[in-house]
């Protein structure tokens, strides 16, 4: 039995038509050079013209039989008996394709240089397979493979839109955003106060969770992607699948990451959860919040030990088997790069500029969480700041945004006072001002200024909430940061607005307000909001029309509010503002 011997894959013609067409109009040439590069040339003589070509019109010269010739030489083309290089040259423009035929020829050439590069490295790794050397391991086999896939992967996807025209660029998400009244124009993180500041999660956005072990980073990073998930789900048009959530969870077991999330969706203490130790109204939740779960576009891989190139492969998978909306990396210091470096600095720079290009080339967010350094443990203030990222350097660099999780709470429960009860009950008063809240810093945001907002955190169930759990305001607390604000020009044009209406207009909250709103402060009193705005507009702004006065004054409340210095307030129907500062002088 004869053994077949198949075709190496190349095509001669098309080397020959997209070379005759760039002689025959240089102005073809820049859209030929986008497709291929000279290695993509299986014939010699090819390459060599067409690197001549190449370096003629770079230098803004014209390519032509005659200056294409002159750097060829006058010797006969081997292999084609008495035809001498302007002989061939001419050929090949006269049989050149026209219009835009040659782009066709062009992605021809580059495929098959392609699948001849797919070829070698198929054969280089049967090759080591079935004559591995005895200091060669497997494992060394697959990582060699894999920088080497690496290295051909952009050869299959480089039919890219190069320059466009700037009008053609799409503003389709804004309008969007603007016909539905929303506020964020990327995907919702389902956290109010973080869309408010980073607009949402922007496509080809790499977003750093940052914080130090026990701040809550995971348990946002899950509460985020279930977030999202909903989202997807909500909009399934007629029940099909428009994009998944995909989470590497290089750290934690798959199960013990759902049970956090069922301990988030459920209402469960996790320990509880842990230790088998649900009762049944309990157990019935769990059961119910694992079955909604089901449904949602939300996969988890708990393969420990990637590389950057194993994730990216993995990403581009989903994304073509199930459209990717985002990911999530949990967490970037676990991941290793694809080849040796000096330094581990020198590798988490290749990991993130990696993370960073894959999240342009799906066109989805990347959020990937990190380690803090322990240089924040020896300051007295351990709130986070960018130098604290281990490694900071390219991740802050290559970062669009990174938002540090910060908890009090976590720092101070360790500072409870023994046998001085004055002392544990200042600690006590502390202690309460910042249970289950965390504060959300952005140290950096590529698309706004960086800030901070807080949120709440309910420890036991692992959940992150758009608000804080209410709680009185301490009168002395509000007093010191309305002396330490400074508010913006329309943030104190509110201000005094409510100082003046605070004698003329306040009200007493009834039993029924302070039940709804927790946070009024002993002795506080509210202003009715119409109040306030007509007062806005008589003293600051008489021109502007009604809406255009809301979002002026709405504007002034949010910098009071960021202070800590006024709030909005409802009972019922009805709308309020007041200021804890003033109501306990």
């Amino acid at each position: 039995m004869t053994e077949h011997v198949r075709n190496i894959p190349v095509s001669i013609e098309s080397e020959q038509a997209v070379i005759g067409a760039a002689l025959e109009v240089n102005g073809s040439f820049q859209k030929i050079a986008r497709l291929i590069t000279t290695g993509d040339f299986y014939d010699p003589v090819h390459r060599q013209i067409w690197d001549v070509v190449s370096a003629l019109i770079e230098k803004g010269e014209i390519a032509n039989i005659t200056t294409t010739a002159a750097y060829l030489g006058d010797e006969e083309i081997r292999g084609l008996d008495g035809v001498t290089p302007r002989q061939y040259l001419a050929k090949m423009i006269a049989e050149a394709p026209r219009g835009d035929v040659v782009l066709a020829h062009a992605r021809l050439v580059h495929s098959m240089a392609a699948r001849r590069a797919m070829i070698s490295l198929a054969d280089e790794l049967q090759r080591l397979a079935y004559d591995l050397p005895v200091t060669t391991t497997v494992e060394q086999v697959f990582a060699s493979m894999e920088k080497r896939m690496e290295q051909i992967r952009p050869m299959v996807a480089i039919d890219d839109e190069g320059f466009v025209p700037f009008g053609d660029v799409s503003i389709q998400d804004v309008l969007d955003a603007y016909k539905n009244g929303d506020v964020t124009t990327g995907l919702s993180t389902g956290i109010e106060p973080l869309d408010e500041k980073l607009g949402g999660l922007q496509d080809t956005d790499l977003i750093i969770l940052a914080g130090r072990p026990g701040s809550g980073k995971t348990a946002l990073s899950t509460n985020i992607a279930v977030n999202v998930a909903k989202q997807l789900h909500a909009h399934w048009p007629e029940g099909k699948r428009n994009g998944v959530v995909g989470f590497f969870s290089l750290e934690m077991g798959g199960g013990q990451l759902k049970n956090r999330i069922l301990s988030s969706e459920a209402g469960i203490p996790f320990w509880k959860i842990r230790r088998n130790k649900m009762d049944r109204d309990e157990a019935t939740r769990y059961v119910e919040a694992n079955h909604g779960l089901m449904k949602l576009p939300l996969v988890i891989d708990q393969t420990g030990g990637l590389s950057i190139a194993q994730v990216a492969i993995r990403a581009r998978q989903l994304k073509r088997r199930s459209g990717l909306r985002l990911l999530v990396i949990d967490y970037l210091q676990l991941l290793s790069g694809t080849k040796q470096h000096d330094s581990r600095s020198f590798e988490v720079t290749e990991i993130t500029g990696k993370l960073k290009a894959l999240a342009k080339e799906l066109e989805v967010p990347i959020i990937a969480l990190s380690q803090l350094s322990r240089k924040v443990e020896e300051r007295d203030d351990k709130r986070p700041m960018l130098s604290d990222l281990r490694e900071s350097g390219s991740i802050e660099q290559d970062a669009d945004s990174v938002v540090f999780v910060y908890r009090e709470e976590y720092y101070l429960k360790d500072r409870e006072p023994k046998n001085n009860q004055g002392a544990w009950a200042a600690w006590r008063r502390s202690m309460d001002l910042v249970e289950n809240t965390a504060e959300l810093i952005i140290g950096k945001n590529r698309h706004g200024g960086a800030g901070w907002c807080e949120v709440g955190f309910i420890k036991e169930f692992t959940r992150f909430e758009s608000e804080p759990p209410p709680r009185p305001i301490q009168p002395e607390d509000a007093q010191r940061a309305e002396r330490e604000f400074v508010p913006t020009k329309v943030g104190k044009q509110v201000q005094d607005i409510l100082k003046g209406l605070m004698l003329l207009k306040s009200e007493p909250p009834t039993d029924e307000h302070r039940e709804q709103d927790k946070r009024l402060s002993v002795g506080a009193r509210v202003i009715p909001l119409d109040d306030c705005l007509m007062a806005f507009k008589d003293q600051c702004y008489p021109l502007l029309s009604d809406a255009a006065l809301k979002t002026k004054f709405s504007e002034g409340m949010n910098n009071l509010r960021e202070g800590r210095v006024a709030r909005y307030s409802k009972c019922g129907d009805r709308h309020f503002c007041w200021m804890p500062g003033l109501a306990s002088e």
